[in-house]
């Protein structure tokens, strides 16, 4: 058996879960999530865990059941404390600034970029060249964090761009006289 499909996922006080057939409901302080379950897989709350199990032996049933064990943890976690990503800008003139549904980035192009801000992300910014991107679910927060990070990826030779926090951009040398 998949060693996390063993593991159960604690269910912290203030968080709700409905376990409604395939549909399961995670609600929170900061908002509401809920997944559709494949049919191969049994969810079953007791004493404050999720508890998920496969329902044959099926290699690909261990699999979905750690999956699934993994994506109701980051539900958890999501509706009880956002779920976080910080970008930083590198560059000469580049900023940003984040407004009421747009984040303008001004990243070395001829005109300022105005990136709409999805629904159920919340983008600031505290200083003009950094990002904050929070949200109730990771995969969104992951996929806008990505979306910006596109626009002006690092560049090898000066590192100018947008960059995740810490991230390691690998440095070229230029050209030799």
């Amino acid at each position: 058996m998949a060693k996390s499909s063993n593991r159960t996922v604690p269910v912290p006080e203030g968080v709700d879960v409905a376990l409604n057939a395939p549909t399961v409901t995670v609600k929170g302080k900061h908002g509401e999530l809920s997944i559709d379950v494949k049919s191969g897989i049994d969810i079953s709350q007791e004493n404050g865990e999720l508890a998920v199990t496969p329902r044959t032996t099926a290699r690909n049933e261990f699999a979905l059941a750690g999956t699934y064990q993994a994506l109701l943890r980051n539900m958890v976690h999501g509706v009880t404390e956002l779920w976080e990503k910080q970008l930083e800008i590198q560059g000469t003139g580049y900023r940003a600034r984040a407004e009421k549904n747009n984040l303008n980035l001004m990243l070395g192009f001829s005109q300022p970029i105005d990136f709409p801000i999805p629904e159920g992300i919340e983008i600031t910014t505290p200083t003009q060249t950094s990002i904050v991107i929070s949200g109730i679910d990771r995969q969104q927060v992951g996929q806008v964090a990505a979306e910006i990070r596109s626009l002006r990826p690092p560049e090898p030779y000066k590192g100018k761009g947008v960059r995740y926090q810490n991230e390691y951009v690998r440095r070229k040398e230029g050209k030799k006289k």
